[in-house]
């Protein structure tokens, strides 16, 4: 099992910026890749960005590309997400989601991630 724990979320301006942390603890030998993912209520969950735990190769959903960066550290079992000129159109739950036990790909499929965590609010204001 490996537990997750998101931080860093809150309320800010249009134009702002934000960095969510989360922190991976149990079996994090087994981690290949790590994403976030958000979800508004009502809404599907939608991919946001990921980072493969060895190479660190990245990738992201279009509208977040040029605006946030995903980076982890491996010694703190952390994955960081760097979102700036945030949108109203950005708020939502941010989850992260670990990906173990088998060879890494640059998925965006929710079922294709094994670990989730709580989840923390992003609130853009206009």
């Amino acid at each position: 099992q490996v537990q997750l724990v998101e931080s860093g979320g809150g309320l800010v301006q249009a134009g702002g910026s934000l960095r969510l942390s989360c922190a991976a603890s149990g079996r994090t030998l087994s981690i290949r890749a790590m994403a976030w993912f958000r979800q508004e209520p009502g809404k599907e969950r939608e991919f946001v960005s990921g980072i493969m735990w060895g190479a660190g190769i990245t990738w992201y959903e279009d509208s977040v590309k040029g605006r946030f960066t995903i980076s982890k550290d491996n010694a703190r079992n952390t994955v960081y997400l760097q979102m700036k000129s945030l949108k109203p159109d950005d708020t939502a739950v941010y989850h992260c989601s670990v990906r173990s036990g088998v060879a890494p790909t640059t998925t965006r499929i929710p079922t294709q991630y094994d670990y989730w965590g709580q989840g923390t609010q992003v609130t853009v204001s206009s």
